[in-house]
């Protein structure tokens, strides 16, 4: 059974886990300059806040929904005894499945601290992970785990989940501080990008694992890469103690209590903003990547929207078919989960 909720908005007080306050206010407000607005590519209007603020409180809610439904299900198996309250214990159980949800919006990964770019005025993702980690510290006991799939790289979520050392403003971390509602969580949040080499509209940024694929990228080498990274990811989260022998390149050593996937589908070979070559089966199979990654490791996980520009203005039913399959085929994949 799938509930579909309307996604409510984000409050001020949400946003500025992540944004600077000034900022917010002014986006509110419709004090933009006509350059911040072209930067993000939408006129400022009320209907655009309204849309700029669900999208954040959307994927904010499913986030929630998850961690909530993660808290009542580790509280029924500790009481059944079925396991000990432990991180480990309880994600290698699979007595019961744990929750997913998705946003069909958000994925906004391209909003810094003070400004936004690229359809992104906030950063739902950011502001969904460090609101969590907040709110739900008996659930997110370890880390989260952001897996961006979108042709361009996620360079705002990069940003603004770098440590102070890595941030180009050392100043404006100072002044997170003192404001107190910034949420510095950098130690705690994995940023992951795999994107194309030769589609950047802003200056490159640096996530914790950046893997570039070239233009013209097809499925099977797509598809290769991530599966191996994939692998690497989930033999860090059961192997943590052994993640000290990996290779420099390797990813941290983490555990992951929660996954953001950013599917994006500007993949497509037929994308008009995408350089890259992917079918629908090979983005479908790349979903299922995914999918069995968080469900063989037991971990919740939170699905957004990213991008997808049909070429010409009839050529909208391959994006959308492919957008439907990255929601449907989540569904399908659980639903077969709880037939086994």
């Amino acid at each position: 059974m799938i509930d579909f909720c309307v996604s409510p908005l984000a409050t001020f007080e949400e946003l500025s886990s992540t944004h600077d306050s000034t900022y917010i206010k002014r986006f509110l407000e419709g004090d933009q300059t006509e350059k911040e607005q072209r930067n993000v590519g939408f006129p400022w209007s009320t209907e655009g806040v309204d849309r700029a603020l669900s999208s954040v409180g959307g994927t904010l809610a499913a986030a929630c929904f998850v961690c909530e439904h993660e808290r009542a299900r580790r509280s029924e198996l500790v009481a059944e005894g079925a396991i000990t309250n432990s991180s480990a214990a309880l994600n290698s159980n699979r007595s019961s499945l744990p929750a997913w949800a998705a946003h069909i919006a958000g994925g906004t990964h391209h909003a810094f601290y003070d400004y936004g770019e690229g359809f992104s005025v906030f950063s739902d993702m950011a502001v969904a992970a460090n609101v969590v980690l907040d709110k739900y510290p008996d659930v997110i006991q370890n880390n989260i785990l952001m897996i961006d799939l979108d042709v361009h790289q996620g360079n705002g979520n990069a940003v603004l989940f770098q440590t102070p050392k890595e941030r180009a403003s050392l100043n404006q971390n100072k002044k997170h501080r003192e404001e107190g509602t910034y949420h510095n969580n950098s130690d705690r949040v994995f940023t992951f990008s795999m994107h194309c080499s030769g589609n950047y509209f802003s200056q490159k940024q640096d996530s914790d694992l950046d893997i570039e694929l070239p233009i013209g990228c097809k499925d099977n080498a797509y598809l290769m890469t991530l599966n191996h990274w994939l692998n690497r990811f989930k033999r860090v989260h059961l192997q943590a103690d052994e993640s000290s022998r990996e290779q420099p390149s390797s990813p941290k050593p983490h555990r992951w209590d929660l996954i953001i996937f950013q599917a994006g589908v500007d993949v497509l070979d037929d994308d008009r903003l995408g350089r890259m070559a992917l079918s629908q089966k090979g983005v479908k199979r790349r979903n299922e990547l995914v999918y069995k990654f968080a469900s063989d490791l037991g971990i919740p996980m939170v699905i957004c929207m990213g991008g997808g520009y049909p070429k010409n203005d009839d050529g909208w039913d391959s994006i959308i078919e492919t957008h439907s399959d990255v929601y449907f085929g989540a569904h399908e994949f659980l639903s077969s989960l709880s037939l086994d």
